[in-house]
């Protein structure tokens, strides 16, 4: 048995596929969780999302067409698949709605297949307005924000002053809601941005419209993903941002506004944690991270801008260019801790074909002394100084291989090095877009947590 499944768990034989398993992001969003959960969703029953808003993006590519996902879970591309944006996401109708249109002019029905829940809450235009202008005012720390009003709607939710998918359907409590928060915002943003006042009119009639378009997707999501547990049905539960952009675990300030990490998939769906049978990670072979923030490993140079070009790295949704760098063990192991990660998707490993050495970052000095955990402050992690241990490329292409043994010995050897150190086994490597080019690690423990005919990926 390779090395990558060293650590493959015996006692997971026997058990029943008919549970949970989510998929997370080890590092700031952007890990390719697109692919991932679209290539698995072939082997569940049920896709649910459970944190993030449109913010975040998932690029799949299906027989050369891309697909670009917003909110509506990857899984809907399977025919069989039902998906749940779960409690945990907030929801902006109109980029719900014309995310649908995009899908079925693609030929991609969600008719009885797409459910939203009642309990999640809604992006108004007034967070919008409220997340632009505080990220454009002089003085402020910028967070980097996409200024979609993600951020605001998951202040109005914890502030108890919020609007949920369901209070859609009372006109008189979404009418009042509206006219009461309008006039609130626009007195904020106008006395302290000086941002232009909205119409709380034209708002309310907007919203009700919208609400009307999305009634047959409304359902109580708890209830239908609970019953399909218990009646033995497999739930793949997928995150939009990485651990690393977790409100309490990732580089505060600069994080997203709700809970990431796989502990976030039993709060954003309503799934108790014990219907949860592991979790699997996804990493790049190498780092990036979009807006602002510390980044330990981030490569400003040539090779920079080489991964960059190589690797596409731009938004799926913004287009913005993110920033890249090295592979972080560290936040890596960290990343593994918190999800208690059992089993690791290392993507886009053909991005690094062309380097004759790999820096990897294996641990932080600061002041000539090692550092043994990952800081809480963004002032500490932005003096860390990182250790790096270079590894020999492999100059030889590895895009689309499908067979672990056809990888040049040392695209294996970084692999295996990968899963040492980070402390999880690697499970499964991408090495293209398409869903077939992809490896599957005969013997692992991903083999192990996924129904049995997964192992057909790895011939």
């Amino acid at each position: 048995m390779t090395k990558l499944a060293a650590n493959a768990s015996a006692g997971s034989e026997g058990r029943s596929a008919a549970d949970c398993v989510v998929v997370v992001g080890t590092q700031w969003g952007d890990e390719g969780k697109g692919k991932v959960v679209d290539l698995l969703a072939a082997h569940f029953a049920w896709i649910a999302r459970y944190q993030g808003g449109h913010n975040a993006g998932h690029t799949v590519v299906v027989d050369g067409k891309r697909f670009i996902l917003q909110l509506v879970p990857s899984g809907i591309l399977r025919p069989h698949c039902k998906a749940v944006i779960g409690n945990g996401v907030v929801v902006d109708p109109q980029a719900l709605v014309e995310e649908i249109a995009a899908l079925e002019q693609a030929g991609v029905s969600v008719d009885g297949k797409l459910f939203l829940s009642q309990r999640a809450h809604v992006i108004l235009p007034y967070h919008r307005m409220i997340e632009l202008a505080a990220e454009s005012a002089p003085g402020r720390v910028k967070i980097g924000t996409t200024s979609r009003g993600i951020g605001p709607t998951y202040e109005d939710k914890m502030g108890r002053r919020g609007l949920r998918v369901i209070d859609l359907y009372d006109t008189e409590l979404l009418r009042a809601h509206v006219a009461n928060a309008v006039a609130e915002k626009n007195a904020v943003a106008g006395a302290l941005y000086g941002a232009k006042p909205l119409d709380a009119g034209r708002m309310f009639e907007d919203y009700r419209e919208l609400s009307e378009r999305i009634r047959p997707l409304v359902r109580d999501t708890a209830q239908l993903l609970n019953q399909a547990a218990a009646e033995g049905e497999s739930i793949l539960l997928e995150g939009a941002q990485g651990t690393l952009l977790d409100i309490d675990h990732g580089s505060y300030p600069f994080v997203t506004s709700s809970s990431t990490t796989a502990g976030g998939a039993c709060i954003g769906t309503g799934l108790a944690p014990t219907r949860i049978r592991g979790a699997i990670g996804v990493s790049k072979a190498y780092a990036t991270r979009v807006g602002g923030g510390p980044f330990p490993t981030e490569e400003q140079d040539g090779r920079g801008a080489a991964l960059r070009e190589v690797g596409r790295e731009f938004g799926s949704v913004t287009g913005r260019p993110r920033r890249v760098g090295w592979l972080d063990v560290p936040l890596l192991r960290y990343a593994v801790t918190l999800n208690a990660i059992e089993s690791l998707v290392v993507t886009k490993l053909d991005v690094l074909d062309r380097f004759d050495e790999i820096p990897v970052c294996v641990g932080y000095r600061r002041e000539g002394r090692p550092v043994d955990e990952i800081p809480a402050t963004v002032a500490e992690l932005e003096r860390l100084e990182p250790v790096y241990e270079s590894l020999p490329g492999w100059r030889q292409s590895t895009a689309g291989v499908t067979a672990l043994a056809a990888l040049p010995a040392r695209a294996r050897h970084y692999l295996d090095f990968i899963a040492e150190r980070a402390g999880a086994e690697v499970g499964m490597i991408s090495t293209g877009p398409e869903r077939h080019q992809t490896i599957v690690v005969p013997g692992s423990r991903l083999e192990r947590l996924l129904p049995a005919r997964l192992a057909a990926l790895s011939r």
